[in-house]
């Protein structure tokens, strides 16, 4: 089977998936989770970039981050895997390999795209049935924009202030968007290079000579 082209580029935003080795369970408490999130925070003081979304599952991450030209992209991400890794190793006395490979990259343009693939990642415990509700799961970015749950590792989503006028409005609206917008999340296909709009894919395929690997392209309906 070809392997998936992979984007040379340290700049932009990015959908980041890393999964644990042969699906095996990569948190396994509460603790654990909470170790990973310290690690984010400790991280994101020491070098820029922000995290607009993530969704921590059992055995893999999502993570939504744009980085610049001080936080290149991999060295940050091997220094998150590592520094989790060490601390795996030593609570449970673990040995071998940890993570699945490289992570996995996707390049999203950022406007309303952004707002959609956070909801995607942010659906992921519904979808694998462990809650009925994505409210229900203390470890994603999801109450912070449903509901305005304090949390810190969050830099605000940009497209997120234009889906309503205050506050309580955008929360109402996200949580609307979780919902009746159900069809169009599961739709989202992340075995692609590239998401955002047909021009922003094209300015992609030719600066990186690579086709995008994707079933579907177009913007994501306007809400009503």
């Amino acid at each position: 089977m070809p392997r998936r082209a992979r984007i040379y580029t340290e700049e932009g935003v990015f959908h980041i998936l890393t999964r644990g080795n042969n699906k095996q369970l990569v948190f396994r408490d509460e603790m654990d989770f909470l170790s990973y999130k310290k690690i984010l925070k400790q991280l994101k003081e020491e070098q820029p970039f922000k995290l607009y979304h993530y969704c921590l599952m059992s055995n893999h991450v999502h993570l939504i981050i744009e980085t610049n030209k001080i936080t290149k992209l991999s060295k940050l991400m091997k220094r998150i895997n590592l520094f989790y890794y060490n601390q795996y190793r030593k609570k449970y006395d673990y040995t071998g390999h940890f993570w699945q490979g490289r992570f996995k990259s996707l390049l999203i343009e950022k406007n309303e795209y952004l707002l959609a693939c956070g909801l995607y990642i942010e659906r992921n415990p519904v979808r694998a049935k462990i809650v009925d509700s994505a409210s229900e799961y203390a470890h994603s970015s999801y109450n912070y924009y449903a509901y305005g749950k304090e949390d810190k590792l969050i830099d605000r989503d940009i497209y997120y202030d234009e889906i309503g006028q205050n506050n309580r409005n955008r929360q109402k609206e996200y949580r609307r968007l979780m919902l009746d917008k159900e069809k169009d999340i599961e739709s989202i296909k992340l075995n692609q290079l590239f998401m955002g709009t047909n021009e922003f894919i094209k300015q992609m395929e030719n600066k990186f000579k690579v086709n995008n690997i994707s079933l579907s392209r177009g913007r994501p309906e306007k809400k009503k």
